[in-house]
């Protein structure tokens, strides 16, 4: 009762502040003028205006010249100012000591004249780094990087600092998997069942930047120890129609993209959709285990081959209505919808069962494996902001829905003739979801400080219904089988409860800090519809974070930061569905897992030598009752399943580099690498397990302006051998290569591409060592590929006033792991 009080209070609370900051009425005044060639006396638009304090220098306000080259610049208290205005092609232009004591100073035609270099026929061109370091995150600025275009989001997170990527999609930072996607600061059910199957729906042509968080505010969920990954797609924030179009065709994929936008007024509707498919993805797996019988001594020895098919077809639908109400009131409404279809083929699988080195048995199947989701994500939020800069209040709600399929078939065949003489098939539909409401106030107090305070509630409701089924003839008519292990309901409710606040504050000069905590109430029920429930006990955390940082006065710059961090598992932990595609390698959920709780700590340093960006990291990472997975035995077969057993230790360091050797070449690369000491802590010394040693990944990229109409660009990545409680899963690199032409005024674009074209495929393997399990499975991908791009933007526009960009809801309570699939 008393939470619930508090969350009240919480929310009925910054109405009433910022009501009573609308009352007041501050005397404030504008600026207008239009920016005019000085020699064609044409107007001059896209202009950047800026309004500087006479004798500070500080920046008060700004915006940009329209079309027709007038520009407003309003809410300008009383006081003496410098107009700064600026464009690319021209000399900066400053008038000061302009006075301003109320009412609109009207200050006509501002002439700009040519830069001497344009007059040359020296052309300037200036461009956002691929890599920038902010005081809070990393950014990579996607829509820089050609080479990533025609792929989808995974093929953009191989690019980013911090992030590595495997071969099966699955995401980890500084060689974490626990980790929270957001899209456009938003969360979204499809990411919270599954981050892979996330990022293979979002197309790459799509993202403007990603922001990989590492050091969380408390104004952030406390889920994610690995830290959180923001994915900002493309936006227009400009008036009048646009329609972009975005194609792609290869050996490998081909894909088709239509993106419309419509401004008017205070009005913005946005609609679009992508699709994407793949074929002709061949593959091989090979698999050689060993399990022996601690009582007899008894060795069993199993070796698997099979020739594997893959495709996939994705989809992603999206509408959106913001609407500006006044000037303090704002409301935006969006829907997404995504689909995604990933069948894989496992051809001639054969199986040979040796006892002690005497085969003792022999078989031959066809494996079907369907890996299907949809997912809905609708949002709704409103925003009041005060006439006091940094003023506001924010209400959010979202609605997330997200339905998966996960079925797998094994056709048994006869070794002589190939006929089907039975089957096994396991159909397993699941479905998450989640409502979220949150309120967030902020205010500065005084002179270079902020409070930000807020709460949330998420309700989340998971079920997964599976069914075993089985066919003892060659007709394939399946009848279910009837046991509750094997055919059941599992249904998981949880509700957190979260409160926060944030104090941001200059206590010297240069250096800011941000203190703040987060306290979250997680209650949990879970049952079986055959069956007892499942006891899980209620548990709350306070989670504090610090972020302390110096700017130089040569723009350099260092942080510190401290963050306490929970990881609570997900779907793919909890749900106990037996996965049995490969029957000697299963593997099932954890209904009973717990949260695991980490403390990182982080030290950066960014620094600029001319026009060259470097950045240099160390950090150190302690995860308690750590969610581990655990290989036993039974017989032959290996089975795998999740626990909270023992701590994970990791300490790295990251380098990024961002050089422009020249006006028309720029490489940038990076090495992340880091030291992991696993322990599982088993009393029981026969299964005591311990594994440590040095990860690192390395990245390159490089692009060259053959002119100002074609560009070519290349990427590289290489990931090391991963390092796992039980073995380890070994490395892998890929390369990429394009070119590209820009046509129509820099409105269309095509281009083609190359992927791992010197190499026909690449083998991974998996090595898993126990007391008793002796494993080394060998995956082999065909992915050498070439492509063909074409983009193109129809519509014509004009600039209106930046707005702040609108709040969102930032779910970051899932943990979400890597699949250890040893049958693919």
């Amino acid at each position: 009762m008393k939470l619930k009080l508090y969350l009240l209070i919480l929310l009925l609370l910054p109405f009433t502040l910022v009501k009573a900051t609308n009352i007041i009425t501050d005397a404030s005044a504008g600026i207008t003028g239009t920016v005019i060639d000085s020699l064609s006396q044409k107007p001059v638009d896209y202009a950047t205006i800026t309004v500087l304090d006479q004798a500070t220098g500080k920046i008060i306000n700004g915006t940009v010249s329209a079309t027709d080259g007038k520009f407003t610049v309003d809410k300008l208290p009383a006081g003496t100012y410098r107009l700064r205005i600026n464009f690319l092609g021209y000399a900066n232009k400053t008038i000061s000591n302009i006075k301003i004591d109320g009412g609109t100073l009207k200050l006509g035609r501002i002439l700009l004249a040519p830069n001497s270099k344009l007059l040359n026929e020296v052309q300037v061109t200036a461009k956002k780094a691929i890599i920038e370091e902010k005081i809070d995150r990393t950014v990579y600025n996607a829509e820089n990087d050609l080479t990533a275009r025609g792929g989808d989001a995974t093929d953009v997170m191989k690019r980013v600092p911090m992030v590595s990527v495997d071969l099966d999609g699955n995401v980890s930072v500084r060689g974490s998997s626990n980790i929270k996607v957001l899209i456009n600061g938003r969360p979204s059910s499809m990411a919270s069942a599954s981050i892979s199957d996330a990022l293979k729906q979002i197309p790459a042509d799509l993202i403007k930047s990603v922001e990989v968080i590492t050091s969380p505010s408390a104004k952030y969920d406390a889920e994610g120890s690995g830290g959180i990954i923001n994915i900002i797609l493309k936006q227009n924030t400009l008036q009048g129609m646009t329609l972009n179009v975005n194609s792609s065709a290869g050996t490998r994929g081909a894909g088709l993209g239509l993106n419309g936008n419509y401004k008017t007024g205070k009005l913005n509707f946005s609609l679009g959709g992508f699709g994407r498919g793949g074929y002709n993805i061949p593959g091989e797996f090979t698999n050689d285990q060993t399990v022996t019988d601690l009582s007899t001594g008894d060795v069993s020895r199993t070796s698997q081959s099979a020739n594997t098919h893959n495709k996939f077809l994705f989809a992603r639908y999206n509408a959106g209505l913001d609407y500006d109400i006044n000037e303090h009131n704002s409301l935006s409404l969006g829907v997404v919808f995504g689909a995604n279809a990933r069948p894989t083929t496992q051809d001639n699988f054969s199986t040979n069962s040796y006892l002690n080195d005497a085969l003792t048995g022999t078989s031959l199947q066809t494996n079907k494996i369907t890996a299907n989701s949809t997912s809905v994500d609708a949002t709704l939020t409103y925003t009041l902001t005060g006439k006091k800069p940094q003023r506001e209040f924010s209400f959010l709600t979202e609605y997330s829905q997200n339905n998966r399929h996960n079925n797998f078939e094994n056709i048994f065949l006869n070794q002589d003739d190939g006929s089907t003489t039975g089957g096994l098939k396991n159909n397993n539909n699941s479905v998450n979801k989640e409502l979220t409401l949150e309120a967030d106030y902020q205010t500065p107090l005084f002179k270079n400080t902020l409070l930000e305070f807020g709460a949330k509630d998420i309700v989340r409701t998971v079920t997964s219904d599976y069914t075993y089924l089985s066919a003892a003839d060659g007709t394939l008519n399946y009848q279910p089988l009837a046991s509750s292990s094997l055919s059941n309901s599992f249904n998981y409710k949880q509700n957190v409860a979260a409160g926060y606040v944030s104090f941001t504050f200059n206590p010297f000069k240069n250096y800011t800090i941000k203190a703040g905590t987060r306290y979250e109430y997680t209650t949990i029920n879970a049952d079986f519809q055959t069956g007892s429930s499942v006891n899980i006990p209620d548990y709350g955390i306070l989670v504090p974070s610090l972020n302390i940082s110096k700017k130089f006065d040569n723009g350099d710059m260092i942080k510190l930061g401290y963050n306490r961090r929970i990881q609570r598992p997900s779907i793919e932990f909890l749900n106990p569905n037996i996965q049995a595609s490969n029957p000697l390698n299963i593997s099932s959920g954890n209904p009973a897992l717990q949260p695991e709780f980490t403390n990182n700590f982080e030290l950066a340093y960014s620094t600029n030598i001319k026009a060259n960006h470097f950045n240099i990291s160390a950090f150190m990472r302690n995860t308690n009752d750590a969610i581990q997975t655990i290989r036993t035995s039974s017989g032959d077969t290996i089975k795998t399943n999740y626990q909270n057993l023992g701590k994970q230790n990791a300490y790295g360091m990251s380098l990024s580099a961002n050089l422009s050797l020249t006006s028309k070449l720029t490489l940038n690369g990076g090495l992340d690498m880091y030291y992991l000491d696993l322990d599982n802590q088993d009393p029981d010394p026969l299964f005591r397990a311990t594994n440590h040693g040095w990860v690192a990944n390395y990245r390159l990229f490089g692009g060259y302006d053959l002119s100002d109409k074609y560009s070519i660009q290349a990427f590289a990545f290489r990931r090391s051998r991963q390092i796992q409680l039980q073995g380890y899963q070994g490395s892998f690199g890929i390369y990429n290569l394009s070119f590209n032409r820009k046509f129509a005024n820099k409105k269309g674009s095509i281009g083609i591409g190359a992927d791992n074209f010197l190499t026909n495929g690449f083998k991974i393997p998996t090595v898993i060592n126990s007391a008793n399990i002796n494993q080394t499975a060998l995956n082999v991908m065909h992915n050498r590929s070439f492509e063909i791009t074409f983009s193109y933007k129809f519509g014509g526009l004009s600039v209106e006033k930046p707005k702040k960009p609108k709040k969102t809801i930032n779910n970051d309570d899932l943990k979400e792991g890597s699949s250890n699939n040893n049958n693919n």
